[in-house]
């Protein structure tokens, strides 16, 4: 069964796009979106991993359980293997679903744009992402900002897109495939010099 509504995805090691999503983004959209329908709404954002829990099951047991995929974009999305995954393995979940034609599949990915888009491959722009670029501002002390109410007025036609996507999300099926990158190998034990 599904477990999430929606998984945000972003380049983890991007610390401002992490701040951003903490204080702004998560908990308006989910604010919004959970005011919007009747039933309850749950968003996973990895700030939610347990600490001790195994990052990587973790990660993809939520992908698989989750409606939607809203990837946080920046020119180093597109290079983050873990990112590039989560975006493949939407894809593939729509095309899993797609009708006969192919053409008439419900879109599970829902890009948003934190910084410059110019960088972006052809395929992530031909999803028309929403850009955000203008509220992007990670600070806490954002939310005093006039700026803040037009964030808000954003984040609502974002959630009004978003519950359609989710209102259409295919059943939920125990074989979606998730895409992980590839391992990386073991580094060798150094020897202690005495």
């Amino acid at each position: 069964m599904y477990e999430y509504d929606v998984f945000i995805s972003f380049q983890r090691a991007a610390t401002d796009i992490s701040a951003w999503i903490r204080h702004h983004f998560h908990p308006r959209l989910l604010e919004v979106l959970d005011n919007n329908r009747y039933e309850d709404v749950r968003i996973f954002f990895d700030d939610q991993v347990r600490v001790g829990a195994q990052w990587p099951a973790e990660l993809s047991s939520a992908l698989q359980r989750s409606r939607v995929l809203v990837p946080v974009c920046s020119p180093k999305y597109f290079r983050d293997e873990w990112c590039l995954a989560e975006w493949a393995t939407m894809e593939e979940r729509e095309a899993l679903t797609a009708g006969p034609r192919r053409d008439h599949r419900s879109p599970l990915i829902y890009p948003v744009i934190f910084c410059d888009s110019r960088n972006f491959p052809d395929w992530a722009h031909a999803r028309r992402p929403r850009d955000l670029q203008q509220w992007n501002h990670p600070f806490e002390h954002f939310q005093a900002a006039p700026a803040y109410l037009e964030f808000h007025q954003q984040i609502k036609q974002v959630a009004a897109e978003l519950e359609d996507l989710i209102e259409r999300a295919p059943e939920w099926r125990d074989d979606w495939p998730v895409r992980t990158p590839a391992p990386e190998p073991l580094k060798r034990a150094r020897r202690p010099r005495f």
